[in-house]
């Protein structure tokens, strides 16, 4: 009767916990894509005042002390299987959180916050490029969801993007972030969530302190203060320690491409947040390209029947 009973508990909640692993998905991918979008004002609003790579460095080591309470223990007990999978979890650290981020910010010293939100949400089409090559099959429904939100996209680039050198470092991060949400599809599975996250956060951290020691010793560190610290404690603990556990769940769940399509929605939450902090407005054009990103991330975020 024992060994029957779990087995009879297991069979009547697994189409239960598998049909709700869709939504649970969705849901999570569109918390990370939020607060996502508040990390590129905030961002912006220290380009003056934090060099890139310290910013970087920081956001890091406020995410590493945020997550350590949670994924420190669980890391320390699964330090054999990180070293037998070291060159996966150098990558996804590499890519993930001291390259992404790095990028990020330097494009931030030339480019506003609204127009990098607008770049990064190509990233969902460089997502399905890079499952693709590896040889998932998009379906019809997935991939004209794309081409509807990049359609958005270009649309919205359109309207007002102007070409500078801050472009060509967020396509690179676009990049960069892409192929770090493909990579997450293929780790595994015995690397649990909050150990690997703090595995990736600290090899990143270490990965930026030769690059944060050339940056102070070049262009001096900043002063702490209220302006600089707020926003970095907000990059650090929400932008990385709350959203990337979301975003990296979320792959599992659901995919990177399916979990990208939601990210589609970030250039509207980051002009959204322009019009309600800086008193940006929002003209025609912007609507349009906002009405089929939202319909794309509708059309492609679906279940196949």
């Amino acid at each position: 009767m024992a060994a029957v009973l779990p087995r009879t508990t297991t069979t009547s909640t697994a189409p239960a916990r598998k049909a709700a692993a869709p939504a649970a998905g969705l849901a999570l991918a569109a918390l990370a894509t939020l607060v996502w979008s508040g990390s590129f004002v905030a961002s912006r609003g220290l380009h003056d005042s934090v060099p890139p790579v310290q910013h970087a460095f920081w956001r890091w080591a406020v995410a590493l002390l945020a997550v350590a309470p949670f994924g420190a223990r669980q890391a320390w007990r699964q330090r054999t299987l990180i070293r037998h999978h070291a060159r996966y979890v150098l990558l996804a650290s590499l890519l993930g959180v001291a390259t992404y981020n790095t990028l990020v910010n330097q494009a931030g010293l030339t480019t506003p916050a609204a127009t990098m939100g607008m770049i990064m949400a190509a990233s969902p089409v460089l997502m399905a490029v890079f499952e693709r090559l590896g040889g998932v099959r998009l379906g019809a429904r997935r991939t004209t969801g794309l081409l509807v939100a990049c359609a958005g996209v270009t649309l919205l680039v359109g309207g007002g993007t102007h070409f500078s050198s801050g472009t060509l470092w967020m396509i690179a991060a676009a990049c960069c972030f892409a192929r770090y949400s493909v990579l997450l599809r293929r780790r595994p599975a015995e690397l649990k969530g909050t150990g690997f996250l703090f595995t990736t956060f600290l090899t990143g951290t270490v990965l930026l302190l030769p690059a944060q020691a050339v940056s102070v010793t070049v262009q001096g560190s900043f002063h702490p203060t209220p302006a600089t610290v707020l926003p970095l404690l907000y990059v650090g603990v929400a932008s990385s320690a709350v959203a990337f556990f979301a975003w990296n769940r979320a792959v599992a769940l659901i995919g990177a491409t399916r979990a990208g399509i939601v990210y589609y929605v970030q250039p509207v939450c980051v002009a959204l947040l322009s019009w309600a902090v800086l008193g940006e407005t929002t003209g025609l054009p912007q609507l349009l390209s906002m009405a089929l990103i939202l319909g794309g991330v509708v059309l492609g975020a679906g279940s196949r029947r």
